[in-house]
């Protein structure tokens, strides 16, 4: 007899709507763990707890004949919302005794983001931005800590400007170079100083999983708590000397940054159609064209100040500029064997990140696939 399609699909209805059910109950659950979490100061982002979990339902399913990559799959993602829901009941505040906290340039984006934090834990917070700065001393007299977060080819020069601050106040900048704003504030004030780089957006949902990098200036002793506490926000802290951040983020940010920006100027001036290409795209050009996308989706000044920001930037974009150059010469002639030499060097160099990467590529772009497609049957 034929099979009843619109059968299967109300049963699978059925299920879809179980799942939406138990999703709610998990919510619900995340919800109180997170209130318990705020009472004992616990990180809401614990990599034991999910890996153990991960592992035992991938086992579970597997003797289910459930493909272990699907749960998986669905439980990260339940878990990205839990991270997200977890910090809406705020955090336990590390450091009970701190005075005020002040964001200089806290109007900015990434500056609310540090506000809203900095107040879901409990602390007074106050924003010294460039119309207040008549007040500077007033807001500034009683600071527990002091949070630098304004443009970059601002920061030292605000830093210049500041007044005496009081003996222990914790001061801290939030730029994507670390030397000389460190530098800046070693002469500025000679309490306690530190350098952080949140490695994102002022964008995301919430900092689980979120690195943040911090570069020792003076007295770390003194920062314990502060560290506590970007560690109860569910970010994982690394600690990286000022020099050795800066040239990593000559390969992160400046060069990256600029050869997003040359590829999409690129395109613009030969008037690519974006329509077409996304059509017959494959799902890892259609992620790298996201990549490029989302940069010129952004403030410019940004990206032009993080380009800048170092005569070093400069130079490693003009040496990438020439090895492309000369990768290209040898193409040119014909040269296939230096191609594939070239290439297996570069293998080697990789080593097992290669394997490494190959892995974690495949789940993005599935997921790339599964958005291109998502007007098509769901069943």
């Amino acid at each position: 007899m034929p099979v009843d399609l619109s059968n299967l699909r109300n049963q699978i209805d059925a299920v879809d709507q179980q799942l939406v059910a138990l999703f709610a109950k998990r919510l619900q659950l995340v919800t109180e763990i997170g209130e318990v979490k705020t009472k004992q100061g616990e990180s809401i982002y614990v990599p034991e707890r999910e890996a153990a979990l991960i592992a035992k339902r991938r086992a579970e399913a597997e003797a289910l004949g459930v493909p272990p990559e699907l749960i998986e799959d669905v439980l990260r993602r339940a878990m990205r919302e839990s991270y997200n829901s977890e910090k809406n009941a705020g955090f336990k505040n590390m450091m009970p005794n701190l005075g005020p906290v002040v964001l200089v340039g806290g109007a900015g984006r990434l500056g609310r983001l540090f506000h809203h934090l900095f107040q879901l834990s409990g602390y007074q917070v106050k924003v010294l931005d460039k119309e207040d700065w008549h007040q500077a001393e007033e807001l500034l007299a009683d600071a527990g800590l002091v949070v630098i977060t304004v443009p970059i080819q601002q920061t030292v020069q605000v830093i210049q400007q500041l007044p005496p601050l009081p003996e222990q106040c914790l001061l801290v900048d939030l730029t994507s170079i670390k030397e000389a704003p460190l530098h800046a504030m070693l002469a500025a004030h000679s309490g306690p100083v530190l350098g952080l780089h949140p490695m994102f957006g002022p964008d995301v949902a919430s900092l689980a999983k979120q690195v943040i990098v911090y570069s020792e200036g003076r007295q770390l002793n003194a920062f314990h708590g502060l560290i506590k506490q970007m560690h109860t926000w569910g970010a994982r802290l690394q600690p990286v000397s000022a020099s050795a951040h800066d040239e990593s983020m000559r390969f992160i940010q400046a060069l990256r940054h600029f050869t997003s920006f040359a590829f999409g100027a690129h395109l613009c001036a030969e008037q690519a159609d974006v329509a077409q290409l996304l059509s017959v795209s494959s799902p890892i050009y259609r992620l790298e064209l996201a990549m490029v996308g989302r940069l010129f989706a952004q403030n410019p000044n940004l990206y032009a100040d993080i380009i800048l920001s170092s005569p070093d930037n400069l130079a490693m974009i003009r040496r990438y500029h020439e090895r492309f150059g000369a990768l290209l010469t040898s193409l040119e002639q014909g040269d296939r064997a230096a191609f594939i030499e070239t290439f297996e060097q570069v293998s080697d160099f990789f080593g097992d990140y290669a394997d490494t990467f190959l892995k974690e590529s495949r789940n993005l772009l599935a997921q790339a696939n599964d958005h291109r497609h998502i007007s098509h049957y769901a069943d």
